[in-house]
């Protein structure tokens, strides 16, 4: 029953790991933003600010346009029970294009000069395959991991049209049933067991042995953010800016399972999950100058209120042998889900603060830092009329923490056209211990049962700038980024006094992806 009570819920609620996958933002922008590591908190001059501290926009001194396009590589390397395997995957990217426009006052103090700046960024990609396997020494299948989330629901009920079924609130169960993972012991106590198993001669219930598993993940999409900003400058002291943002938020993810068994039977569970979301949030943000060489920053980022809706499909199956009355018998079963299913919700993103400074060398370089906190614990989700998630904000406020983001960023320039420029950037797991440990059972939407869980990611990055004329320049910047996490083909489970009834044997996976840069200015 305690098992039964941490899986409630609706058979499509949105996980914890969902609020996170879309909460995640990327080292992006322009290519001096990206090659200083995007520590631009108290620099401000770029078009990038304006979607972390806006009131780097009232450090421009004259209107600019500008544009981004960049080539990424992103390879993914995991590495399940000895057995390594990656993939690579290339694409070309429109990053951003942007205007700002720059309106002096004619007055030395008070209000000198006031900007305006309408962009687009793109925030993050999704662009990602990968793969693992696993030949040999996997203890647990997916078969018992779907037994053990079907205890409570009658096999009637899994058996007749589940997927209609108020009374169903898992669809993996109901899938897994229909597509003969698992069998029941009887329909009194509404226990099940692993299809894949017989009895030995003792009377003793044994599984059979697994001779590989594997998982293939394909994922796409985009985050992009449209945003009006305005900067304001008092005095040549103290600058100000605000910005209101619309994000487009899409994503889709393709994913294949199979196991093996030493005895010829298998299963394949194939997943088909798509998301599109539109949010509005705003930043606010200030800079003080108080030494020509000093600046100090601080910014406020905003939630973003997302209306989100997912649409999803997924297919199994089974093939079984097995004795019966004396004769070698075999099973072949597949299921499928509703192919038009989809929920509509509601998302709320974590907030963020941005403290940042920045030393100006005269006129031969600068060096620049940004320290942001991301509050993950406030992420939250909502049904489509606003009615609070319980059980999945429950699990936010028990696995998340605040989020800490390091960049530093310098420039040299080594003629007044040419610069150099390079930078760092580190964001640790904002997950707590027992999930980075997988000592927590992890619920996942619907009937994809594997996740991630953020081990934590670096950037490094250099790049060059260089001025054609007074107006026009050419800024190049090239990016590596390396991305930690765990894989879980599904999650472990435990009782109530915590020892474990099912063992998930994750995989180690490394994404790293390296991306170039090429920006576009012109200044009037």
């Amino acid at each position: 029953m305690a098992v039964l009570a941490c899986c409630g819920g609706t058979a499509f609620a949105q996980s914890e790991m969902d609020a996170f996958r879309y909460a995640q933002t990327e080292l992006n922008g322009t290519a001096r933003h990206m090659a200083m590591g995007g520590a631009f908190g108290a620099l401000g001059g770029d078009i990038s600010v304006m979607n972390a501290n806006p009131a780097g926009l009232a450090v421009y001194r004259s209107s600019e346009v500008v544009t981004t396009l960049s080539l990424s590589s992103t390879n993914a390397k995991t590495n399940w029970l000895g057995t390594s395997m990656d993939q690579t995957k290339t694409k070309v990217n429109f990053d951003n294009i942007a205007y700002v426009g720059y309106f002096p006052t004619a007055n030395d103090e008070g209000i000198v000069s006031w900007n305006v700046g309408f962009s687009y960024n793109r925030l993050k990609n999704y662009q990602r395959n990968y793969r693992m396997s696993a030949q040999s020494g996997v203890h647990t299948s997916l078969s018992d991991y779907v037994a053990m989330r079907a205890y409570g629901t009658s096999a009637s009920k899994l058996a007749d049209n589940p997927y209609s079924n108020p009374d169903v609130g898992d669809w993996l169960s109901a899938l897994g049933y229909n597509a003969g993972y698992i069998d029941a012991y009887n329909e009194d106590n509404q226990r099940y067991y692993s299809a894949f198993g017989d009895y030995n001669q003792q009377g003793k219930w044994q599984p059979y042995t697994l001779s590989n598993a594997g998982l293939q993940v394909s994922e796409r999409g985009a985050i992009d953010q449209y945003d009006i900003s305005f900067g304001m400058n008092i005095s040549d002291l103290v600058l100000l800016g605000a910005t209101v943002a619309v994000t487009d938020l899409n994503y889709r993810m393709t994913s294949l399972y199979d196991e093996a068994f030493t005895n010829a039977n298998n299963l394949y569970l194939d997943n088909y999950f798509a998301t599109d979301g539109t949010g509005y949030s705003f930043n606010v943000g200030a800079i003080v100058r108080p030494a020509d060489f000093l600046r100090l920053g601080v910014a406020y980022n905003s939630p973003i209120w997302y209306k989100m809706s997912d649409a999803y499909y997924a297919e199994g199956g089974s093939y079984l042998t097995f004795q019966q009355d004396g004769k070698l018998m075999e099973r072949s079963l597949d299921a499928k889900t509703p192919s038009d299913a989809y929920t509509d919700y509601q998302f709320r993103s974590p907030d963020k603060w941005i403290f940042s400074a920045a030393a100006i060398l005269g006129q031969v370089g600068l060096i620049s830092v940004d320290y942001e906190m991301t509050n993950y614990k406030q992420m939250r989700m909502r049904d489509d009329y606003g009615y609070e998630n319980a059980f999945t904000n429950g699990c936010i406020q028990e696995d998340f923490k605040m989020g800490n983001t390091l960049r530093v960023g310098a420039e040299v320039k080594v003629t007044p056209q040419f610069a150099v420029r390079a930078g760092v950037a580190y964001s640790d797991s904002p997950m707590k211990d027992h999930l980075k440990d997988g000592q927590v059972e992890v619920r996942t939407v619907g009937t994809i049962p594997f996740y991630t869980v953020d081990q934590g990611v670096t950037h490094y990055s250099v790049g060059l700038g260089y001025r054609f004329t007074p107006n026009l320049y050419l800024d190049l910047a090239c990016v590596y980024r390396t991305h930690k996490e765990d894989v879980y083909s599904f999650s472990n489970m435990f009782d109530e006094n915590h020892d474990q009834l099912i063992e998930a044997q994750s995989a180690g996976m490394k994404t790293n992806t390296t991306k170039v840069a090429l920006t576009l200015g012109y200044k009037f």
